[in-house]
């Protein structure tokens, strides 16, 4: 094989069956080796083959008539939230679960008398004060998984049954993509509809047959392509001794004349080029890709969906420095960022949100760093969310389950459905059934309205409401040792929409009491009061309360001997 670039991926494929991989090459499997799958386009003999369908989001968003532009920020690794959002209420829990990790207080910086972040994330400070900055707690699903791939696409698919081989292969935008743009091949969009740098690792521009987003591999990719409007270099030089070197020469350059976007992205970059604000973003991979993406914006490419990630989360070890380096550079990026489009003023039509596959536990492990988790905050960018806050229930500290894991309080997927529904005026109808898969989703109050649609109260504290005293139930049993009581595993979940129920896992047999309080902290009813036998059990909420609960949000408070514990729980 030839020896175009130390890196290229040819190199993999030189052995003995070399001829018989080429000649069972699948077409996904030629495009990623030539760095261009998910991306561009080719005309080999007489056939089109379309590596970047035009996307249904692109029609979906032009027939809203909106100018909005979403960018996702993939943390790649599992973000610790605890490190990037401080509950000062629950301060002693998390500094004693954390000795020598914990952000001491005096690097914390107070945004309010409940939350801070650390002052190594200063730069936000600003974004703060002009409303641009917002927090979602708790973010994640039931059942949720531990394992970077699956957690990974789950938060792509949005299948919460994804395991292996077995769970869906197509991203929630891909889905939406597909169904209202079927014609994709023959109508292609006049600009990407998304794109995504970084061409592993996510489901979520996939569709059945294709994906929607012009992918590059890299940052320095997609440069390329900005600064030259070509995807590869044709210098004779790099195909010298090289067994395919003719066919791949004639293939790349092939590729370039038909990579319809790459001109289209060039000539962007270009007038954006010219719009320079004279903002200087620091020198790496993260501030790079923000970079470019404000030249194209600025550059009115019209692209609406964009795409770019930061790896290096997986903080096994070493968890201070590392992410203070990342969170860094994060904060200091994206205030560069917002202010290089306010000079054209067009941050305000520009809303970015973070993602990672999964949050990271509680407790700090033996090695100065944190395991793979459940729970974390989701980060909002751009004055487009019209005020910054914390948004929802933060996880309690003191009551976590047998390993260690904040619980989550804020199915992910309403934030996605949100941001379509509201920020990118997709149909409600078409979020549920196409992108969400049927779920019907309880829209979060980010900000932004598109669909004129009532939020419901979500809270912006960490604390539920004073629940009034009821006196201790009964005892039986004998009494368990009082470390036991904290190991007590409880949680909302919902088996349908319309029934919510409590999973309970006890530890030892005892008699529990489970009772019902609406949001200003008046009794509505028991819901159990039973002895249970060590292990677990679902207790049907609507079943057991006799009385006909209203839609809203309500608090159950569960007794076992002299312990107490509560968490809201949605009726719908």
């Amino acid at each position: 094989m030839c020896d175009t670039h130390n890196n290229h991926p040819h190199k993999a494929l030189h052995n003995e069956g070399h001829d018989e991989e080429h000649k069972t090459w699948s077409r996904r499997s030629f495009l990623q080796a030539l760095g261009i799958a998910g991306s561009g386009s080719m005309m080999l003999g007489s056939n089109l083959l379309t590596a970047s369908g035009p996307s249904p989001l692109a029609a979906a968003i032009a027939a809203a008539e909106t100018d909005n532009i979403l960018i996702l920020i993939r943390l790649s690794g599992g973000n610790d939230g605890l490190s990037t959002v401080i509950p000062l209420e629950q301060y002693d829990a998390y500094a004693n679960a954390r000795p020598n990790i914990y952000i001491p207080e005096s690097k914390v910086l107070k945004l309010t008398d409940e939350f801070g972040v650390p002052s190594y994330m200063n730069a936000l400070e600003p974004m703060w004060g002009e409303g641009s900055f917002k927090a979602v707690h708790g973010v994640g699903y039931e059942g949720q998984s531990l394992s970077h791939f699956t957690g990974s696409d789950i938060f792509a698919n949005t299948d919460l049954s994804s395991s292996g081989f077995f769970g869906r292969n197509t991203g929630w935008m891909g889905r939406h993509f597909e169904n209202i743009y079927p014609d994709y091949l023959i109508n292609p969009p006049a600009a990407p509809a998304a794109i995504q740098v970084g061409q592993y690792g996510s489901l979520v521009f996939q569709g059945e047959e294709t994906n929607y987003a012009f992918v590059t591999s890299n940052i320095d990719q997609l440069e390329q392509i900005a600064e030259s409007g070509v995807q590869y270099p044709l210098d004779d030089t790099l195909f010298n001794d090289c067994m395919y070197g003719d066919q791949l020469k004639f293939l790349r350059g092939v590729a370039n004349t038909t990579y319809e976007y790459s001109g289209l992205i060039h000539e962007a970059y270009e007038r954006g080029e010219a719009l320079n604000c004279g903002i200087e973003y620091q020198d790496n991979g993260f501030a790079r890709q923000l970079a470019l993406l404000a030249k194209l914006i600025k550059g009115n490419l019209g692209t609406k969906v964009y795409m770019i990630s930061m790896g290096g989360f997986d903080t096994h070890g070493n968890q201070p420095q590392a992410h203070e380096r990342l969170m860094s550079t994060l904060s200091v990026a994206i205030k560069d960022f917002y202010e290089d489009l306010a000079c054209t003023e067009q941050d305000t039509n520009v809303l970015s949100m973070t993602f990672s596959e999964f949050g990271r536990r509680i407790f700090e492990n033996g090695s100065n760093g944190t395991d793979h988790g459940k729970a974390a905050p989701t980060l909002f960018f751009g004055s487009g969310l019209n005020g910054s806050a914390f948004v929802g229930d933060h996880p309690a500290l003191d009551n976590p389950n047998g390993r260690g894991n904040l619980e989550y309080t804020m199915d992910f997927r309403n934030l996605y459905a949100t941001v379509m529904a509201e920020w990118l005026c997709v149909d409600i109808p078409l979020v549920e059934q196409h992108i969400m898969d049927g779920y019907t989703y309880q829209p979060v109050d980010l900000g932004f309205n598109c669909s004129g649609v009532e939020f419901p109260d979500i809270a912006y504290s960490d604390e539920p409401p004073t629940l009034p005293d009821t006196p201790p139930s009964d005892e039986m049993g004998e009494e368990p040792n009082p470390d036991l009581l904290n190991t007590i595993v409880h949680r909302p979940f919902y088996p349908t929409e319309s029934t919510p129920h409590i999973y309970l896992e006890m530890p030892f047999t005892a008699h529990v009491d489970i009772q019902l309080f609406n949001i200003l902290g008046q009794k509505v009813g028991t819901v159990f009061n039973e002895m249970v036998l060590e292990g677990s059990q679902e207790i049907n909420i609507r079943a057991n309360v006799r009385d006909s609960l209203a839609t809203g949000k309500y608090i159950y408070r569960i007794q076992v001997q002299d312990q107490k514990m509560s968490k809201s729980v949605m009726i719908s």
